[in-house]
């Protein structure tokens, strides 16, 4: 069930009703309601797979209630293991399996011996990445005492399955997600508005924006050798757009849907394009994806203390398994190591957290240095994009060779002259909007009535305008 399909459409008004109608005196009834809710979600993708959800959610639930248990460290060191071990192997079945035999039998082949690897013909389980470290968060945060373990089983399912976050993120803490399910949410109107508007803007974002971008995007991509230089330049800058709003609208409508049920979800996204140099980059992209990788790997592996060396290596493996954690292909661990070649003078310079407010701030435009970054970084992330973006290294080398070439200094042969009108309003109004939650969050607040939702409407048509058929978020595939 898509966020942009007219499925969603009836099911969310239906659950809403039904939560505040019915199910709203009390957060027992909302949480059952909420919980039968996100199983249905799920099962609408595919119901065979709903089982390794609710495997998931009951192993890291009893699991956490024998770590809060254990008499001594040691055995809660065994329960953790076993939390880990088990959700780290379904997610390396299901992910990883494929890739590991096939390299394995690649690098044999180099050595003049073949063997035809057992691979499984299986699909990937929508979501099993987001809620796989929803779990683990969980059982580290009560190992390390930070959380108490959560007795209600209903309110750690819901934790782990709530539909807005399900699919795609964001990825959720217990430490803030938890204590909001436990508690009774009465109504708010000005919170329910506010979620709306949220998904008014990511809606836009998705199937303007970024499902506009894609045709082009997979015209280029598709058949580099037909375009000219200029012409995959100009497709590898709307895939930079693409990707964003893609999965940043998608973290709108999932923080905006949130709300409508009185739940206030992570940040994931604080206008990434706007960054000065990458390490702002990382700390306004996936922000939910980022902390976690922050906070259970970085920082556990020693972080930036001690010697060079191990600042270093720490970097370019939170990176690269960054890269990884996004799909089981070369390419992916290529554009996380490109990242960490690109974070690295910053951190050795030691210019790395320089860059804490945002640009401009309390400005109408930014200063030529500002300027000179944002460009720059914009141009780094965006090459990144091309390995991303691609299905293997040598369609990458591809695509980068058609940008290197004569051609590059011809006029490109796409010039969507619609698209990018609306390109240049939607970057006008986050360069706007940059300072708030999301960009159309006090948009007009000080407008008449009228214009206000003039303007609102005007989105509104935009989307039916140009909706089309039903397009997959990217990130859905990891």
């Amino acid at each position: 069930m898509l966020f942009n399909s007219l499925h969603f459409a009836i099911f969310l008004p239906i659950v809403f009703v039904i939560y505040w109608l019915v199910a709203g005196k009390t957060p027992r009834r909302q949480n059952i309601l909420l919980l039968i809710a996100s199983y249905f979600f799920y099962a609408c993708w595919d119901w065979r797979f709903l089982f390794l959800l609710v495997f998931s959610t009951m192993l890291d639930y009893v699991t956490g209630i024998k770590i809060a248990q254990a008499k001594n460290l040691f055995s809660k060191k065994i329960w953790l293991w076993i939390s880990i071990f088990i959700n780290l192997g379904f997610l390396g079945i299901f992910k990883y399996y494929n890739f590991f035999v096939n390299s394995f039998a690649e690098s044999i082949s180099h050595l003049g011996l073949e063997i035809h690897p057992w691979t499984l013909s299986i699909i990937l389980p929508v979501g099993i990445s987001f809620y796989t470290f929803h779990g683990l968060s969980y059982v580290i945060d009560l190992y390390k005492g930070k959380i108490r373990a959560e007795k209600n089983w209903i309110d750690y399912a819901v934790f782990v399955s709530f539909f807005p976050l399900l699919v795609a993120g964001p990825i959720e803490r217990a430490s803030h997600l938890l204590p909001q399910i436990r508690v009774n949410r009465p109504f708010n109107q000005n919170k329910a508005v506010d979620g709306l508007r949220q998904i008014l803007w990511g809606l836009f974002k998705k199937i303007v924006i970024a499902d506009g971008c894609a045709h082009y995007v997979n015209m280029v991509f598709d058949h580099p050798e037909q375009s000219s230089g200029s012409t995959i330049a100009v497709g590898v800058l709307f895939f930079a757009l693409q990707i964003y709003c893609d999965f940043s609208g998608y973290s709108d409508i999932a923080l905006g849907t949130a709300k409508l049920f009185g739940i206030d979800l992570l940040r994931n996204f604080s206008f990434p394009y706007f960054s000065r140099d990458i390490a702002e980059f990382w700390r306004r992209w996936h922000i939910s994806l980022s902390s976690w990788f922050r906070d259970y790997l970085y920082i556990p592996l020693g972080g930036n203390q001690g010697g060079t060396w191990k600042k270093i290596r720490n970097t370019f493996l939170v990176f690269i398994i960054s890269g990884f954690w996004h799909g089981a292909n070369w390419t992916f661990i290529v554009w996380g190591l490109l990242h960490a070649i690109y974070f690295l003078p910053l951190l050795l310079l030691n210019k790395n957290r320089i860059h804490l407010n945002m640009v401009a701030q309390g400005k109408y435009f930014p200063t030529f240095k500002e300027l000179s970054g944002m460009l720059i970084t914009f141009c780094l992330t965006s090459f990144a994009w091309i390995f991303f973006r691609s299905d293997n290294l040598a369609h990458a080398g591809r695509i980068i060779s058609g940008i290197f070439s004569t051609s590059f200094f011809t006029l490109p042969e796409i010039r969507p002259t619609a698209l990018i009108l609306l390109i240049g309003f939607f970057l006008a109004t986050e360069w706007l909007g940059r300072e708030r939650q999301y960009a159309i969050s006090h948009v007009g607040i000080g407008w008449k009535r009228p214009v206000r939702w003039a303007f609102y409407y005007t989105l509104i048509i935009a989307i039916f305008y140009f909706a089309g058929t039903e397009q997959v978020f990217i990130y859905f595939q990891f």
